[in-house]
């Protein structure tokens, strides 16, 4: 199936999260339920979550213009960001609500609750399965899938809830369900949050540096590696560039080398774009990296 989630798909979950909404909205006034009213808040979120990476999708497609060398990719990571960040603001203002509810119990209907809570599973659901496809791949569809499957959960714990509180009448269980419920939210927004901070900071991507340097080294003509950066355009594309110091010869060798360096590092390591800069003898004895900042006093 194709890693793109397609319009319609989005346009069919966010009805289904409008419709969500509205009815848990309804039920959780009528019930009085916290941990419903809470969910129908969240579903709200999700469906302005949905129609933005739907947006930064169609974005991130665009082609590179002379503004935009690397293109539009970026925008599907910032909405990733924009998206589980508000997921995770969201759980703090549940788990403090329902703190506050804890010292104030009031009576909950458990049917009204149970019955909007099903529905809510169901189409929770069914929103998941439509967003399953490209939550694996895609950074963006991930925090949107996170949001909708953070709701199933959500609407499971209440049913939970609704078919305790139909038959006894506990008064800390409602706000209990919700803290559970916005915690686990919170657990799983915040890799996506790292991860997005990560590629926006254009920190070094997780690659085995010095397995690169031995292997760059082992090619024919290459007597150093040094000024080596390498960073990430989205959660796929790692960009990399550095300097080779090689043997004096004819630029058509040098050539040759450059198309071994980009097979080498697309095939084993999977970098996309190869930027490398040949020398003689200038810069042959720096660093692999180019700083001359102390990385451990700078975090102290």
């Amino acid at each position: 199936m194709d890693e793109q989630i397609t319009g319609k798909r989005f346009l069919a979950v966010t009805v289904l999260n409008v419709l969500i909404t509205v009815v848990e909205i309804i039920g959780g006034l009528v019930s009085g339920s916290l941990a419903l009213l809470s969910d129908a808040f969240h579903n709200l979120g999700d469906s302005f979550s949905i129609v933005l990476g739907y947006f930064a999708q169609t974005i991130a497609n665009k082609p590179e213009t002379s503004k935009r060398t690397y293109g539009y990719r970026r925008a599907e990571i910032l909405a990733a960001m924009v998206n589980a960040t508000f997921l995770v603001i969201v759980s703090v203002f549940l788990i403090i609500e329902a703190v506050k509810r804890l010292q104030q119990p009031t009576h909950i209907n458990g049917e009204i609750m149970l019955l909007v809570a099903v529905i809510g599973l169901v189409a929770n659901l069914l929103s998941a399965i439509l967003l399953y496809a490209g939550s694996h791949s895609n950074l963006n569809v991930k925090a949107t899938y996170l949001h909708v499957l953070s709701d199933a959960l959500s609407s499971f714990a209440v049913i939970i809830g609704g078919v305790i509180l139909s038959f006894v009448n506990i008064t800390w269980l409602d706000p209990v369900l919700t803290i559970a419920v916005a915690a686990y939210i919170a657990y799983e927004a915040w890799p996506v949050i790292k991860q997005t901070v990560t590629i926006l900071m254009e920190s070094a991507p997780k690659l085995d540096y010095k397995g690169i340097e031995q292997d760059l080294i082992q090619i024919d003509g290459v007597t150093a590696v040094h000024h080596v950066h390498a960073w990430m355009i989205d959660e796929k594309r790692i960009i990399f560039s550095a300097h080779l110091n090689c043997h004096d010869m004819k630029l058509s060798d040098v050539e040759k080398i450059y198309q071994q360096v980009d097979k080498l590092l697309n095939e084993k390591y999977g970098i996309c774009h190869v930027t490398i800069q040949a020398e003689y003898h200038r810069g042959k004895d720096e660093e692999f990296f180019d700083t001359n900042v102390d990385e451990e006093n700078l975090i102290k």
